[in-house]
Formats: C-alpha cells, structure tokens, sequence
C-alpha cells in the first residue's frame, strides 16, 4: 500500500495535502469503490483526531444547542446506511488544461469521482433533536484542517440549505463500506451530501451552525464558485461567480484508456455515468466517429438514487487511431455538451462536456 494506506498506482497529485486519484481503469466493474482506491481531495493537512475526545456542537438558529460525543451520536440516533457517489467538482478538469492552462488547480483526469456505501447518523435527526428557529436558511459545516489556500490560512468549511440539510438523505457518517472512516476520509466523523459537490461533504466536521445566510467560510464564499472565463482568481472576491450545488450530468469512459492501442474488432467500452440533485441517468450514446452516429449503451440499474451507473457497449474498432465519444442523458432531458471550450473556467470546476479517448486499432 502506498500513502494514507492508498493503492500504489495511485495518481498522487500532491503529498501535502494529499490529492489523489486511481487510475481510471480501477473504476470499471463495481458498484463500490474500495476504501483504497477512493480518490481523496485534501487542502490541508490530514488532522488525525482522538474518537473519544471528538465533540459534535450544533447551534447557531436553533431552539437546544447540542454538544455530543461519538458514543451520543451513535446511541441517540438511529442508524442509516446508504450508497452515494461522491464527485471533486474538479473531476476531469485535465481537459480544460487541454483548452487553456489553469495555473494553480490539480489536474485532475476522470476518477476524481467514487462511491462508498456510507453509515452514520441522518442530519435531518440531529437538527429535529436541536429545533430550527424560524429564520434558519442554511446549514454549515466546519472542520479542523486549516487550509493555506485561504488568505489567512482557515480551517476548511461549507455549507448547504436547510431544505437540503432535512431531506433526509445528508449523513453524518462515521462508517465506510462496512469499516469505521480512515483518517483520510475524515474520521471520526464527516458529513455526505449526495448528489452535490464533494467540497459540501466536509470531512472531520466538528461543529454545525444553522443560520440565516450561507456560510462564510473560503471554501463556500470564494472558492467552489463558477467563476466567468474572464475572472482573474486571485482578485476574486466573496460572492463572485455562482455557487456549486448540485452535480452536473457527466459521463466517461473507463475502459480502453485514453492512447491505447488494441486489435482491430470488436472492443468493450465501459464507463461510468452520474449526475447530481435528485436525478438519474437514462441514456448513454457511444461514438466511434465523432459524434457523427451514435450506439446506445447498456446501462446498470442503479442500486441507489445517489450513486452513478456503470455501462458498457461492444463496437467494432478500426485499424488506425479513432476517438472514441461518450455522452449520457438524465431524467430531466439534460445531456452533456459537447465541446470543453465554451464551459472553460479560470478554476476548471464541472467539466461536464463529451468524454472523449482516443485509441489505436492494429491488424
């Protein structure tokens, strides 16, 4: 095993902190994401956290200010357990870098992206046992990581809206794929928020404060914003660009890997589809000439409303190089683009457009 107990081939994009990726190919074939292959997007230092000493505090608009232990979380609350992917809102901005460079954010490929079946505590049963007062809107998170990439350094945070924060499906988890949460992703105790960005699933959170406005906190007012192309970063300030929510529809491809080369003939295409709010994936088309005539996929059941879908097609490969084009379609009739070029943006955030690979067919 390789860093934070990581597989070896690992895409390491950075040590401290720790941002890494699987190879895409790694993806392919199951539901759930092994704990050591699950990408990790970090921007700061890993705290490592005592259990017995972590203290949950909720306040802020609500009626019972709360100060709970992990023992109290796990014994006043009911258990939920359920499957949700989770996606870096920086998934796949390698091919932005293609259009125009983004100095300063991790080019991430396509598997900035996994799922984990998640246990832990319904948020919605934490704020009912606190009491929302009238003029509670949102819901923020904080941690205990303090990120240099704030000026001055913060601990990370986020928030999200309470109509989010009681719909039942956002977990204070404290158990993935069956195991307790490694340090890595967030142990003792982290939030997950399907269906959105995972910069909203803060990790370590420690404290909850519901309030009338969205959190303050860098992560939620300056950076995570969809910024316009002409946007120069470093002199953008809090509530400039759109906030992220809510995923994208996406889709890439896993298998072939982008430059390989193959025999001629029938070849396997498989890939992964996802999009966020409370949608699912209904269709996905493969190109072998661009876009020019597509093949439906076959497409996985998906076995919750949070997690993506796998699929796969055979196709007959030419001899010679061919790209290969993927697009996926959600109940809401959206689709995803085709070109990066128009969605280019100076953080390189949601890089939705056609999944793209390009290979090569010998006799």
């Amino acid at each position: 095993m390789g860093l934070w107990e990581k597989r070896d081939d690992m895409i390491v994009h950075e040590v401290e902190p720790f941002n890494a990726e699987p190879p895409r190919g790694e993806l392919a074939d199951r539901v759930l994401t092994p704990v050591e292959s699950f990408y990790s997007r970090n921007h700061g230092p890993i705290p490592e956290l005592n259990p017995q000493a972590w203290r949950l505090r909720v306040g802020g608009l609500v009626d019972r200010p709360l100060e709970l232990s992990l023992e109290e979380l796990h014994a006043r609350f009911t258990p939920r357990t359920l499957v949700a992917t989770l996606q870096c809102a920086g998934n796949r901005r390698a091919g932005f870098i293609e259009v125009r460079d983004i100095p300063g954010e991790i080019p991430w490929g396509s598997a900035a992206t996994s799922t984990a079946e998640w246990t832990g505590t319904s948020l919605a049963d934490v704020l009912s046992v606190a009491g929302l007062g009238p003029h509670a809107a949102h819901v923020a998170f904080a941690a205990p990581d303090v990120s240099p990439l704030a000026n001055p350094p913060q601990p990370y945070g986020g928030s999200i809206t309470v109509q989010k924060a009681l719909s039942g499906e956002v977990l204070l988890a404290w158990a993935m794929n069956g195991q307790p949460l490694p340090a890595v992703h967030g142990a003792p105790v982290r939030v997950v928020v399907p269906g959105y960005i995972g910069a909203r699933s803060v990790k370590w959170v420690h404290r909850i404060t519901v309030g009338q406005h969205p959190s303050d906190n860098y992560f939620q007012a300056t950076a995570y914003r969809l910024l316009l192309a002409k946007t120069d970063p470093p002199t953008a300030g809090p509530a400039d660009g759109l906030p992220l929510g809510a995923v994208a529809v996406n889709a890439d491809i896993l298998r072939p890997d982008d430059g390989d080369t193959l025999p001629a003939g029938p070849v396997q295409i498989t890939g992964y589809a996802f999009t966020g709010d409370h949608h699912s994936i209904t269709r996905v088309d493969v190109s072998l000439d661009g876009g020019r005539s597509w093949r439906p996929a076959d497409l996985d059941d998906q076995i919750s409303p949070w997690a993506w879908q796998h699929w796969r097609t055979i196709l007959k490969l030419p001899v010679g190089d061919t790209e290969i084009t993927a697009r996926a379609w959600d109940t809401s009739g959206a689709t995803q683009p085709e070109s990066p070029v128009p969605l280019w943006n100076p953080k390189g955030y949601v890089n939705n457009s056609w999944a793209r690979i390009r290979v090569t067919g010998q006799r």
